[in-house]
């Protein structure tokens, strides 16, 4: 066996000498006279015509577009989004929040720069800072009802979001009115700054500008086909859902020739027919009649389960017909616990009425690429312990504006408290000692030109707006 062994090393060493003392040409195949364009042809497209693949059951008009870096995958950062596009990301996709799922949210990305935010249920916040949106980018936030598990994680984005550069442009939250005041989306957000007073008034210590005030635009939720967003070219209409209270609403967006609807939680309804009649992505949110089997699984009473779903929620078959009422490029369903006991069956029931294309808006990370000649969705690679992006600003001023702190810490806090800290000379190593900042550096605004900015930090924070700017152009050619 030694000998044998001592054998093979000799080879082998015999193979990798020759391999690499081997002049490189020989290595290269002989050139041979090209194969006919006939063959050429067969060979690339399988004889068919047309000179293209058509195989099984791909719908015309789904397939990726050119410039994805992965047909499978999409890996945030990697793919700036064009000029023509509409990209949509599945933040949240459900209404249980568990590690593989967090609450409800669905970010439209448009070509013209703007990014839209439907919903922003628990959990959901660290996706995006996952997918590598700053949060100070986060600033129109569209709810479709109040229940919690579609704006959980609003504190946090408007907390962090202003803390994190949101100085210079307000968040926008819109939203439907109740039946009556206590039940509107302005008494919400109201609440929401009660709550978090003691929170706003220590992060005022940090630059803030128009950051704490918050810009609510609630709509009257009978006013069915109201227009609540219309700039930049975009439009944002809204209409009622039956949710077992006043108040649900679903949501249309119009940009460029391209559609999406976000329901939002409801039963089927004839309103939904009506304003979502055509539009490129129809999203709504689904849940499966299989009440005894999802008891054992999520330990919900079969007679629960049945009376939440027939007075709040869509099921696979009226999400199925619905979309054969609708006719949309795309139907996609969301708001649903993504297990395979559930997911065979979701799609038995969808196809019972509805034929045409169709995919899960789940679970959390789903990238849907959308073009008016075709509609491609991914899964989205969401890294377990993403870094923070960082802020982004417009510098169309030349020049980036620090707006000094409202306050300070010996205005909110008894000097008690500060007088017996620790002496940092005592816990820093000899000579490592850092020059501290405990007080803000500068009496008023801090005013950076940009040629006197580093230019790591320029490039950095002004990558979102040299892509908005440049591609604003583009569309601006294109629409001449």
């Amino acid at each position: 066996m030694n000998r044998f062994l001592t054998s093979l090393r000799a080879s082998a060493l015999v193979f990798l000498f020759t391999s690499l003392t081997t002049p490189l040409a020989a290595q290269i195949p002989d050139k041979q006279d090209p194969s006919s364009k006939e063959d050429i042809q067969n060979a690339l497209t399988g004889g068919v015509p047309l000179g293209r693949w058509k195989e099984g059951l791909l719908f015309e008009g789904i397939s990726p577009q050119p410039w994805l870096k992965s047909a499978a995958n999409y890996f945030p950062g990697t793919e700036p989004i064009q000029p023509e596009e509409m990209r949509i990301t599945f933040m949240g996709t459900s209404p249980m929040v568990r590690p593989g799922q967090a609450a409800t949210s669905i970010l439209v990305e448009l070509g013209n720069g703007d990014k839209l935010v439907f919903d922003l249920g628990e959990g959901s916040i660290a996706n995006y800072i996952a997918g590598g949106h700053a949060l100070n980018e986060l600033k129109h936030v569209f709810i479709t009802h109040l229940h919690v598990d579609h704006y959980g994680a609003l504190p946090y984005l408007w907390a962090f979001g202003t803390w994190g550069g949101g100085w210079h442009e307000n968040l926008n939250v819109y939203g439907p009115s109740g039946r009556t005041p206590e039940y509107g989306t302005e008494k919400l957000v109201e609440g929401m700054k009660m709550m978090m007073g003691w929170h706003t008034d220590a992060f005022s210590v940090f630059p803030v500008g128009k950051g704490w005030d918050i810009k609510v635009h609630e709509f009257d939720f009978r006013d069915n086909g109201g227009v609540v967003y219309d700039r930049n070219g975009a439009k944002v209409i809204h209409w009622q859902r039956s949710h077992a209270k006043d108040g649900a609403s679903g949501y249309r967006l119009d940009w460029n020739g391209l559609c999406f609807v976000w329901t939002g939680d409801g039963r089927p309804n004839k309103l939904d027919i009506e304003y979502a009649k055509g539009c490129d992505v129809y999203v709504t949110e689904m849940q499966v009649e299989l009440m005894s089997i999802s008891s054992g699984v999520q330990g919900v009473p079969p007679f629960l389960g049945r009376y939440t779903i027939d007075t709040h929620h869509t099921v696979g078959y009226g999400a199925g017909y619905m979309a054969s009422k609708i006719e949309p490029r795309l139907l996609m369903t969301t708001h649903q616990a993504f297990d395979p006991y559930q997911n065979e069956e979701a799609t038995a029931q969808i196809r019972h009425h509805w034929k045409g294309p169709y995919h899960f808006g789940a679970p959390d990370g789903v990238t849907v690429n959308v073009t008016r000649e075709s509609i491609w969705v991914r899964d989205g690679i969401l890294p377990d312990f993403p870094n923070a992006r960082s802020p982004q600003f417009d510098f169309s001023n030349g020049q980036l504006v620090v707006p000094h702190p409202p306050t300070s810490r010996k205005e909110i806090q008894e000097p008690f408290v500060r007088e017996n800290e620790i002496d940092p000379a005592l816990y820093y190593p000899e000579g490592y000692m850092p020059e501290l900042l405990p007080e803000w550096p500068v009496e008023g605004d801090l005013v950076v030109p940009l040629e006197a900015a580093p230019d790591d930090l320029v490039d950095g924070m002004g990558e979102s707006w040299r892509l908005r700017e440049a591609n604003r152009k583009a569309l601006e050619e294109q629409n001449k």
